[in-house]
């Protein structure tokens, strides 16, 4: 399966983001908010300065302690960011997510964001995929 494929099965296409400079209190709202697991720091929403996840609060506040909130994004976010893009597959998505240790991978078209699937989605569509190859062997064994 392609990402594209696991982008058009997506219910929500739209890239949560938020602006640098934004606080870290602000990224969690929109993240307790949304419910999801990472926003993408952009000014434009398709060019990426970088991702703040879950795991990179919880990791900082265990470090720092609860100041960090009022740290602006910037100072928490992973800046070097791993992408894929449309023609991808879920498997090669999946080992670089796994190889990584990230959940979330923003997709790029002509050096723009044009989605973010999450190791869930990724999941979700292999075993999609697997259920559709189970079934054809089934019905070839079956003789439908």
């Amino acid at each position: 399966m392609l990402v594209q494929q696991i982008l058009n099965a997506k219910p929500e296409q739209t890239v949560v983001t938020v602006p640098p400079g934004s606080t870290v209190r602000e990224a969690v709202e929109v993240l307790a908010a949304r419910r999801i697991g990472a926003v993408v720091v952009s000014s434009d929403g398709s060019r990426i300065a970088g991702i703040l996840s879950e795991r990179d609060i919880v990791r900082e506040l265990g470090r720092q302690g609860p100041g960090i909130l009022d740290k602006p994004v910037d100072a928490l976010m992973t800046a070097t960011i791993v992408t894929c893009t449309r023609s991808d597959t879920a498997l090669q998505v999946i080992e670089r997510m796994t190889q990584g240790r990230f959940r979330h991978m923003p997709v790029m078209d002509d050096g723009r964001m044009i989605g973010m699937i999450s190791i869930g989605d990724v999941v979700k569509a292999r075993l999609d995929e697997l259920v559709m190859e189970k079934d054809a062997l089934e019905g070839m064994i079956k003789g439908h």
